[in-house]
């Protein structure tokens, strides 16, 4: 199956070119860096050892900032690539990464394109983070033997099902990895019936994040812009979650008359959509992309721009998480970065894909989940309007992250004994 998988994606050249060019018309690629998508990179592989991270979207690339930190402290390592595979993670990072850590597009998985990559940066030691798993280039990978281990991995139960159909193939895949640390016993138990040997559980590394940075003079100017209003903000939503927003917002207006609202889109080119939606419910939107701050008589405050979510999440005593009543069945994002910066935090039914952690914390009391949008108004409401029962769920959150911060050390205690294995193509490194 895997030869087949191979053969496939070479015979599909043609149509994987013409993908990122129709993914790069609708901004979904950058359109001066394809060639990296295809295996060819233009920037020099740096002399001495070369650490590789790959981490598929924004999520992952926040536990990787976590980590290169502390590997670039704790070992000799100081050349760090960083892949992703998307547009937005891409300007996280250029954005975030330290001296000596440098992005490049990861290749899509056509067999000669993942062999021109690793040619190109020959790289010394592979973490792979969470659960993307790309059959040609784990193949490739584990022929060239370079000592690699599969961190913060988690496995969905729909994953699972699909990978044990082809238990035998993912076994092969798995076996590339020296190590494999999971979020939680549940994933361990799923890698280990998939074939997978090395598994031990970690923990969720994004427990162990640096709270979200802000501009502290763009914070003041907020909270003087929206003193002495009730507001509440709805972090990274998808489609149809901004239409509940301001039905909510229409229905709580009535009440609290200067309510005021924050929706930042996953995806901030949806603002056109968003602002029509704002204008359906007769509601008056202003986007955070044109500059200034909230006006005492918008309802609606967009925050299209990217890099900002601890600015809101400081600025907001109440915050919903997206993609848990979204139109494309949900699947949630991450409520550890509100839950670190004191937030009340609520979320819908729909968190499937952060079902461990959800669980988890709504067990604790440090989240509330919402049965329906009846639901959400009656908890956003009372909320707005009980400031001690609003500090009591912002201090449990605060206290759930605070427990969990031994897990960065457990990580780093696994990756340190697979470096001392790893012989290094430059110079070579200590560890300590």
């Amino acid at each position: 199956m895997l030869k087949m998988y191979a053969s496939l994606m070479t015979a599909g050249s043609p149509l994987l070119r013409r993908t990122l060019l129709r993914r790069s018309k609708a901004g979904k690629e950058d359109p001066g860096r394809l060639n990296e998508r295809m295996g060819v990179y233009e920037k020099t592989r740096p002399d001495g050892p070369l650490v590789w991270f790959h981490a598929a979207s924004v999520g992952e690339a926040q536990s990787t900032l976590i980590l290169i930190k502390a590997l670039q402290e704790q070992t000799g390592f100081q050349n760090i690539l960083v892949t992703t595979g998307t547009v937005t993670s891409a300007r996280l990072m250029e954005k975030r990464l330290p001296p000596g850590a440098f992005h490049q597009f990861y290749p899509m998985d056509h067999p000669q394109w993942v062999r021109q990559f690793l040619d190109h940066w020959q790289p010394d030691l592979v973490l792979w983070m969470e659960s993307e798993l790309w059959p040609n280039m784990l193949r490739e990978i584990g022929k060239r033997n370079i000592p690699s281990a599969l961190i913060n991995a988690r496995m969905s139960e729909k994953s699972f099902r699909r990978w044990k159909v082809a238990r035998n193939n993912v076994k092969h895949i798995l076996d590339t990895f020296h190590l494999i640390l999971t979020q939680t016993q549940e994933d361990a138990d799923s890698f280990s019936k998939l074939g997978a040997t090395q598994v031990s559980v970690s923990g969720n590394l994004k427990y162990s994040a640096t709270p979200l940075p802000c501009d502290e003079e763009t914070l003041s100017n907020l909270r003087q812009a929206t003193a002495d209003r009730p507001l509440w903000f709805y972090a990274s939503t998808h489609d149809g979650e901004e239409e509940i927003a301001c039905r909510l917002h229409a229905h709580l207006k009535k009440t609290m008359p200067d309510l005021l609202t924050i929706i930042a889109p996953r995806h901030p080119e949806r603002r056109d959509d968003i602002t029509a939606i704002c204008k359906k419910y007769s509601l008056k939107a202003h986007l955070r992309s044109t500059g200034g701050t909230p006006q005492k008589n918008d309802d609606i405050y967009i925050a299209d721009t990217l890099g900002e979510m601890g600015l809101f999440y400081r600025l907001s005593p109440v915050v919903c998480i997206g993609r848990s009543f979204s139109n494309d069945g949900g699947g949630g994002h991450n409520p550890i970065e509100a839950a670190q910066l004191e937030c009340a935090i609520l979320h819908g039914p729909h968190v499937q894909n952060l079902s461990a952690i959800y669980s988890e914390m709504d067990k604790a009391g440090a989240t509330l989940c919402l049965k329906d949008e009846k639901d959400f108004q009656s908890r956003l409401s009372r909320l707005l309007t009980d400031i001690e029962g609003a500090s009591a769920l912002q201090n449990k959150a605060s206290g759930f992250v605070s427990g969990k911060n031994n897990i960065l050390n457990l990580v780093m205690s696994s990756i340190t004994l697979l470096i001392e294995k790893t012989p290094q193509k430059g110079s070579k490194v200590s560890c300590g």
